[in-house]
């Protein structure tokens, strides 16, 4: 019956090829005429890579120090939060896999991509392509070669803008990376390896992605062919528009493995205009430090489901300080956008002007709560401490962790001025389940503040079994809360 059906459609559709049908039998034909259409369906980049391909550069730079392999410098530690098993899969893909070539003067030459977004010479590229740069050379796809000059660039989102002394060039059109769905078709123009001039296709895998090290970008990601010096070049949407610039990949090797990382235009443009008007690139601040909501955690805080951004620390003289924020508030909402997890907060306050009123809806012990604010303006850097282990002590409590008072001087070091334990050393049970270690300073357990040591061991002993509880530990000057649980 199907079959039936089938054949009198293709017929309804075929009306005078009904004699290709006679020639080539119902199989053949069926088969040619799926195939037809399967053709049909795939999209064509010629017209889109003949009008765009000459507004993408090759980009070279000569440096005096040695530049980062694969975007992290030789005695840099990897992002905080980063699993250990995962600290050789994620690079960035500066210039090529042995970190550039040394010439005679002891400089270094790098490569990388990038495209021109005005006809008076401004161009766009990463921020770690030009990084250190002492020179930078630009060449077009007429084979022109023009020394650029550094307008600004931005670290944290991995934008930098150069200016070339030249008119009339040909630009790209930019677009807007909000309108870009998962599995639509995206194309990437640039230098991989060197190789000018590459054209690699692929669809939208996911939006909105957090990365170690990328807190202020909601990256695109995608399945484009990416490899190193493809950096800064552009990726386009089906529209021949730059929905982003192409800076990060996940590899074993440095090379393409299907995980590609775009910055999405609208952030990539907020950070120019700053740039041009201001010489540099500000982020607004909220001041605090987040982490996911677990399945265990959201059963410790009483929540139906794993969702918003746990607040584990409040920086001194913050917004955050001053709006009343607490640790163990977890953030839902920011300015009426829902936070589904930790990284999609910072690039909401990120992108937010300075001195802004923003709004925040906070879940708090088991009541949502509206808390006003000031976005202000991210600090150059936040110093962290690195903890001290103390001598073991062989632990006598249910949790399997031994713990002392901290010292003056290593609260100093630690960062925690009142309050709190150090552990000294974990033995099998909850507590090395939950991920305490030697030297985290444990702050609170549930809503009791842990004042000192005798304080800890009185509430080791009323825990609930079978239930989860929110632990509160600062681990190298960073905090996190953890879910620990007893069993019966």
């Amino acid at each position: 019956m199907l079959r039936t059906i089938i054949f009198v459609k293709i017929l309804s559709l075929l009306g005078n090829e009904v004699c290709m049908l006679k020639k080539l039998g119902w199989s053949v034909f069926l088969v040619f005429l799926l195939n037809q259409n399967v053709v049909a369906q795939l999209p064509d980049f010629t017209e889109m890579v003949k009008a765009n391909g000459v507004a993408v550069v090759n980009i070279s730079t000569t440096q005096k120090a040695k530049p980062e392999i694969a975007g992290i410098q030789k005695d840099q530690p990897m992002p905080e939060g980063m699993p250990p098993e995962m600290e050789e899969l994620f690079k960035h893909f500066f210039n090529n896999p042995n970190g550039g070539n040394d010439n005679e003067e002891g400089g270094t030459q790098s490569l990388g991509s990038g495209f021109i977004i005005s006809k008076d010479g401004y161009l766009l590229t990463n921020h770690h392509v030009v990084k250190n740069a002492d020179e930078i050379i630009v060449k077009f796809s007429d084979r022109r070669e023009l020394v650029a000059k550094l307008i600004g660039s931005d670290a944290r989102t991995d934008v930098a803008v150069l200016k070339v002394d030249a008119t009339d060039l040909p630009a790209v059109a930019i677009g807007d990376p909000n309108k870009l769905q998962v599995g639509e078709w995206v194309l990437a123009i640039g230098s991989p390896f060197g190789f000018e001039q590459s054209v690699t296709a692929g669809i939208v895998s996911a939006k909105g992605r957090s990365l170690p090290g990328g807190n202020y970008v909601p990256f695109i990601q995608t399945d484009v062919a990416i490899n190193p010096g493809n950096s800064g070049g552009p990726l386009f949407n089906m529209d021949g528009k730059v929905v982003g610039i192409n800076s990060q990949i996940y590899s074993r090797t440095g090379g393409f493995m299907g995980l590609s990382f775009s910055i999405p235009m609208d952030v990539v443009m907020n950070v120019v205009d700053q740039i041009k008007t201001k010489g540099k690139a500000a982020h607004g601040w909220l001041g605090v430090q987040i982490q996911d909501v677990t399945r265990e955690l959201a059963e410790s805080f009483g929540m139906k489901k794993p969702q918003g951004a746990l607040v584990s620390k409040i920086m001194p003289g913050s917004p955050a300080e001053k709006a009343d924020l607490q640790i163990g508030d977890i953030i839902i909402e920011f300015n009426g956008q829902p936070i589904d997890s930790s990284g999609d907060l910072p690039p909401m306050v990120g992108m937010t002007p300075i001195n802004d009123k923003a709004t925040l809806k906070i879940l708090r012990q088991d009541e949502e709560k509206t808390v006003e604010f000031d976005i202000g303006l991210l600090p150059e850097q936040i110093d962290k401490a690195e903890a001290n282990q103390a001598e073991k002590v062989m632990p006598t409590n249910r949790l399997g962790v031994s713990v002392t008072n901290p010292t003056e001087q290593e609260r100093e070091t630690l960062q925690v001025p009142k309050g709190g334990v150090l552990v000294q050393n974990v033995n099998k049970g909850p507590a090395k389940i939950a991920g305490i270690q030697p030297g985290d300073v444990i702050l609170r357990m549930g809503n009791s503040v842990i004042k000192d040591a005798d304080s800890f061991e009185k509430l080791t002993k009323n825990l609930p079994t079978s239930k989860s509880i929110a632990i509160l530990i600062q681990r190298r000057g960073n905090p996190a809360f953890l879910a620990l649980k007893i069993e019966k």
